[in-house]
């Protein structure tokens, strides 16, 4: 012990800002790598207070810079006996420097070391100074989230081109706070950034009293995701659901191309449509329009020109569940809309924020769809945003937020949608070169694909217990200060440990209180006060049985966004006053006949063009349009519509000219859009 007694006694310079001589803790004894191991002083009980802990900061001078290491393990190799003098023995992780000015003071950090430690260097506590200049260098880009563990005074930043620009996730354990973190990091940039691009995937409904007026918040009943949106595979998932089905996916593998050519070129029959038009122009992928009625119509003619009708069976299925899932109103953002148009822009415009209009982020409500094509869903919107992010050559960058992860993407293959893991990983993976950025939010990153959490290079890490998380989670960090892991099991509320590029070092914060306006809507129900009293009644019951029977059937859209999207489909100028009495139909685009009118296989089922020009928007009737009805005295034009068509022109007949009256033409679209908009009438 005596070396150590004439090491102590040496006077070693401290860097300007660093605190006087008695916060030295110790000397180098061992330097290897990364890493070093810290002989520690023998300090009487009253200086306790300058002792190391776990995970702080220390110091230690070198001639042009300042080596900043972490603890991250104390030992006793030889605990004394009697009056015997113990070793007490630091691990540290060697994670940056400070470096010097010509004056002697710190002027900037950076990670890694370029001069390591001699054996014998003096180690001491980091300064105040030192740590400002460590955690709060760049304000330019940095946000705050909160306050170091070591030194309340300082702010936990976050440098937001670098937590975005290569993905980052939150972990932790359920009930720990990984909502609030998520919604804090999320407000702190948006605060800093206010025409930013984000996308929150929000499976439980828990967001949007966040963001308040700042998000646009996209739920079931005001979706709109068309079917053409979807790409090959997602189609399947809707329309066919098993993939053993193979003749089912032959047919609409021949079919859609067909549906995507026949509405582009804006004609009815087949024949000539294969004579006029390049059905090579379109793939099955291609995001381009189509009718489902004229998919429909080409699954007849298919099944009329059939000699065996043994092989009638997978056409037949195949067209019974699209009209089932296209009467279905929780598939009305899908089926549900009007008139089919090339509206993909302005999906893309609401999804997106392009542009901002106030709304920097949108909040996707997962809850109310349909189970079963939640995952194509999220396949979808994951899909377009890196498709977005690619076209647009990356002048919008977009981070996508993705809570719930683990259902998405499933370390076990036999689970979740392999398009959707697709469209996740790729951002993951490529998504930095074209401004794609990734937010991974879960509670149980060991069911996660490791290669998707892997690509995260910043990781908060909240508290958690269970091994095989913390490993995983331990896999994925290749910081030095690896060792902090250690407290995940005893870190308190609102405390994480934060890796990575996204935050200066691997430190230990503790994170700032949000707003109680801001609080998402997932905190732990208190069963200790709400069992005290007796609550609800009949009355209650009635209203959630009334609001659970509501998320099974046809929710429908808006009427006024109906009428909106029909005036930009016929072109029609100036706003349409608003119908408050419109109900959204709960079908999808209507086959000319109605369901069940019986329709010979052989014959092609032509669809029936609307006619804005000639007066009442009434269309013409198919080639096996179903017998006209009476229609009783003092219908509407719009009910008669409904009853049946009004009868076929003789052939050769004169057609009448257009009116070109503006109060005729006004009434014709008034005509259109309350017949549209109005339900069907019972037959």
């Amino acid at each position: 012990m005596s070396e150590m007694s004439t090491m102590q006694s040496q006077n070693f310079p401290a860097s300007p800002g660093s605190r006087s001589a008695h916060s030295f803790v110790g000397r180098i004894v061992s330097v290897t790598g990364s890493k070093a191991i810290v002989l520690l002083d023998s300090h009487p009980h009253d200086q306790a207070a300058n002792r190391p802990e776990m995970g702080t900061l220390l110091a230690i001078d070198t001639v042009n810079t300042v080596v900043l290491a972490i603890v991250s393990a104390l030992s006793v190799p030889v605990p004394a006996q009697g009056n015997e003098t113990e070793i007490w023995i630091a691990e540290l992780g060697l994670v940056g420097e400070l470096l010097k000015s010509a004056d002697g003071t710190v002027k900037s950090f950076g990670r890694g070391t370029t001069i390591y430690p001699a054996l014998g260097d003096r180690v001491r506590i980091a300064s105040h100074i030192e740590l400002q200049h460590t955690f709060c260098g760049n304000d330019a880009s940095s946000v705050r989230i909160g306050q170091i563990r070591q030194d309340a005074t300082i702010s936990a930043m976050i440098r937001v081109d670098e937590l975005l620009g290569k993905h980052f996730a939150i972990v932790g354990s359920t009930g720990t706070g990984k909502s609030c973190t998520t919604a804090l990091i999320l407000r702190a940039i948006l605060e800093r950034n206010p025409n930013a691009h984000m996308v929150l995937l929000d499976p439980h409904n828990e967001y949007a009293t966040t963001f308040g007026d700042r998000a646009e918040v996209i739920s079931p009943r005001n979706m709109q995701l068309p079917l053409w949106l979807l790409n090959f595979e997602e189609t399947v998932e809707v329309l066919v659901g098993d993939l053993a089905r193979k003749a089912e996916i032959e047919i609409l593998q021949d079919l859609i191309p067909l549906a995507k050519g026949r509405y582009s070129a804006g004609r009815a029959d087949s024949q000539k449509l294969r004579k006029g038009f390049d059905f090579n122009r379109f793939t099955v992928d291609t995001p381009v329009p189509y009718r489902v009625s004229d998919l429909t119509s080409l699954i007849d003619e298919r099944m009329g020109k059939l000699e065996n009708k043994k092989d009638l069976a997978p056409f037949r299925q195949l067209k019974m569940r699209i009209e089932t899932i296209s009467q279905d109103g929780r598939y009305a953002f899908m089926f549900g809309s009007l008139t089919v148009s090339d509206g993909m822009a302005q999906v893309l415009s609401r999804v997106f924020r392009v542009p901002v209009n106030g709304k920097p982020i949108t909040i996707v409500e997962l809850t109310g769809l349909p189970p079963e094509i939640v995952n194509v869903v999220v396949s979808v919107l994951c899909r377009m945003a890196f498709d977005f992010a690619l076209w647009s050559e990356g002048q919008i960058p977009i981070t996508l937020v993705c809570e719930e992860a683990h259902r998405y993407v499933p370390l076990n293959s036999q689970l979740g949608f392999e398009p959707c893991k697709r469209a996740i990983a790729k951002i993951a993976k490529e998504g930095r070169k074209y401004g794609a950025s990734l937010c991974i939010v879960t509670q149980r990153p060991a069911e996660i694909d490791p290669t998707i959490l892997s690509q995260c290079n910043t990781v908060f890490a909240l508290r958690m217990s269970n091994d095989r998380d913390q490993a995983i989670v331990a896999s994925a960090i290749s910081d030095t200060g690896t060792g902090l892991l250690e407290f995940l099991p005893a870190l308190g509320q609102r405390e994480a440990i934060a890796f990575g590029d996204g935050v200066a070092l691997p430190v230990r914060i503790k994170f700032d209180d949000l707003p109680a306006t801001a609080l998402p809507r997932s905190s732990t129900a208190r069963f200790s006060e709400k069992w005290q009293n007796s609550v609800g009644d009949q009355n209650f019951l009635e209203a959630v049985v009334e609001r659970w029977r509501a998320a099974g059937v046809c929710t429908g859209l808006d009427a006024s966004a109906q009428a909106a999207m029909l005036a930009d489909t016929v072109s029609l100028s100036g706003g349409l006053p608003a119908h408050d009495g419109a109900e959204m139909p709960p079908w999808a685009e209507r086959p000319p006949h109605p369901p069940g009118h019986a329709r010979e296989p052989s014959g092609p089922a032509s669809p029936r063009p609307i006619d804005v020009s000639r007066g009442g928007g009434t269309a013409s009737p198919g080639p096996h349009a179903p017998p006209r009805r009476d229609t009783p005295a003092g219908a509407s034009a719009g009910a008669a519509a409904r009853n049946g068509p009004p009868p076929a022109r003789e052939a050769g007949a004169p057609q009448p000219p257009p009116t070109t009256d503006p109060r005729a033409q006004q009434s014709a679209r008034l005509a259109l859009r309350e017949r549209l908009l109005r339900p069907q009438a019972t037959r």
